[in-house]
């Protein structure tokens, strides 16, 4: 038999199970929330916790899309259940900091994201942490503190022009100046349309007399 019809009859033969294989495989929450589909996450996820309520995965995927539909109240009851089956599953404990940052729990919220940083210095969600400490720092006008976590935040994302107008906003506010021009020049280097970082230079450069 010559070799392009075994070719054509292996494919003939194994497509259709490959795709049986595949209509068969049970949906997965994560690939769900990745795509943006987080309601599908969600009533995946409730479904995999009725049927296992010590899965650690579906607490955590289920926080997260919750998150995203800024349903924290919601969010924060499965991560607790899930802190309740692993106390020190780091995902869960930045889980835990984005809900209280979102809700405005700014002590709580540090206290969960330096458990973080601590458990997974080097984990998946390590720059937001930083942000999001940053920022909380700035509505407790610790600037100096904002400053250093900024700065982290940056320094792993150097791309990120929102976070770079945050940080010269930080040193802007605490009277350094030279290295908030600084920055918001790297906000609009990045994106020259960061509204910010436009207004926040010309601002920083009127005080410091034109320059």
């Amino acid at each position: 038999m010559k070799t392009g019809l075994k070719l054509f009859l292996i494919f003939f033969l194994f497509v259709p199970v490959i795709a049986a294989n595949a209509q068969n495989r049970p949906p997965d929450a994560l690939v769900e929330y990745k795509a943006g589909n987080v309601q599908q996450a969600v009533e995946i996820c409730l479904n995999e916790i009725e049927e296992n309520p010590a899965n650690i995965e579906s607490h955590v995927v289920i926080s997260w899309s919750l998150i995203r539909l800024r349903r924290y109240d919601d969010a924060l009851r499965y991560a607790r259940a899930g802190r309740a089956l692993n106390r020190y599953d780091p995902r869960i404990s930045e889980i835990l900091g984005e809900i209280y940052f979102y809700q405005g729990l700014n002590n709580e919220a540090l206290q969960y994201f330096y458990e973080y940083v601590t458990l997974a210095p080097e984990g998946n969600r390590i720059e937001m942490v930083y942000y999001y400490m940053g920022e909380i720092y700035i509505r407790q006008g610790k600037f100096r503190h904002a400053d250093i976590a900024l700065s982290t935040a940056v320094h792993m994302v150097p791309g990120n022009a929102e976070w770079w107008a945050r940080l010269a906003y930080t040193r802007e506010s605490a009277g350094d100046r030279l290295s908030a021009i600084t920055a918001y020049e790297r906000a609009l280097a990045l994106n020259s349309q960061h509204a910010d970082a436009r207004r926040g230079l010309d601002r920083t450069r009127q005080a410091m007399g034109g320059q």
